[in-house]
């Protein structure tokens, strides 16, 4: 039983590419699926898919790396809000990623949202994850 499935779809992401993958399968939420859209939108990853197979369905996530180098475009990707510690912030203290050159993942009223579009919302909430 997993505890933290938030969790588990990141380390998911950052193992496999770390191991040079093309393609990471992850049981599927409503959650994951809002945070895979957002990485799609920022340019992390290369495609994704939301495969219903009558249960909980499934997103496949292609990964994205540089053509020359193969380095992965998700350099580093952290759980920062954790069950047994919950991170909330408001909207004086919005996070900043590597100076805007990173995306904070946040859980707010509005729905999972950047946290450049919380300060455009004007909103807080919940920090979910940093990804740079």
């Amino acid at each position: 039983m997993n505890t933290d499935p938030i969790a588990d779809y990141l380390t998911r992401i950052r193992n496999a590419s770390s191991a040079g993958l093309k393609m990471v399968q992850i049981p599927a939420s409503n959650l994951k699926k809002s945070m895979t859209e957002i990485l799609f939108d920022q340019g992390f990853i290369s495609n994704y898919k939301v495969e219903e197979d009558g249960k909980q369905g499934l997103i496949k996530i292609a990964l994205k790396y540089n053509t020359t180098t193969r380095v992965p475009a998700i350099t580093r990707i952290d759980r920062i809000s954790r069950p047994g510690l919950r991170k909330y912030t408001g909207t004086d203290n919005l996070p900043r990623v590597l100076n805007g050159l990173g995306v904070a993942i946040m859980s707010t009223s509005v729905g999972v949202i950047t946290d450049k579009e919380a300060r455009k919302l004007n909103v807080g909430g919940e920090v979910l994850c940093y990804v740079y």
